[in-house]
């Protein structure tokens, strides 16, 4: 009795095989967040060199923000970082760094839950960030020209507070899911 080859171990009948293969879609879209890390790269620096030019014509709350701003940028090109290499390497195919030594710990036990938790944590400090900024900024508050509005205090303290509360429900739904497999 002859077996038909496409049923052979390792090798998938077409319908599968282009629904297997359509994870590849995914290439051109993490090669875009690579671009916008580059991007995100150029504007630190630019940011950095503006600090350096004029860190003696700053006060220190000035100095501050703009520190906020440079620690801002890096929080946003490490969310970057683990969705680019941690969905890449979830939804895409195996990157093969298993014994180097540049392997990133979280990686080694990276699946879509955990990633969402990563992601869910890292937003939340981008928020704090943002919101440590507002705070700083709130001084101005009824000056001529800030930036700031008590109620966008408030709105931005309310937005940061939905994302906690977004991220205890993932980590607790993922704990939930990892309990019962």
């Amino acid at each position: 009795m002859a077996t038909d080859p496409l049923d052979a171990p390792g090798r998938l009948k077409p319908l599968p095989l282009l629904i297997f293969s359509s994870r590849w879609l995914q290439l051109p879209l993490y090669i875009g967040l690579i671009v916008a890390q580059c991007v995100y790269v150029y504007l630190f620096l630019t940011e950095l060199w503006h600090l350096v030019l004029h860190a003696g014509d700053f006060g220190e709350q000035e100095i501050m923000l703009v520190v906020l701003g440079l620690i801002d940028v890096v929080m946003i090109s490490n969310l970057l970082v683990m969705v680019i290499v941690g969905g890449y390497e979830t939804f895409v195919s195996r990157l093969g760094l298993q014994g180097h030594p540049d392997q990133p710990e979280w990686l080694s036990h990276v699946n879509a839950g955990v990633l969402k938790v990563k992601l869910a944590m890292a937003i939340i400090g981008i928020s704090s960030i943002h919101l440590l900024r507002t705070f700083i900024e709130a001084s101005a508050i009824g000056t001529p020209g800030a930036r700031v509005t008590e109620a966008g205090v408030m709105w931005q303290t309310i937005i940061h507070m939905a994302f906690i509360a977004s991220a205890i429900g993932i980590a607790y739904v993922d704990r939930m899911t990892q309990i019962r497999h």
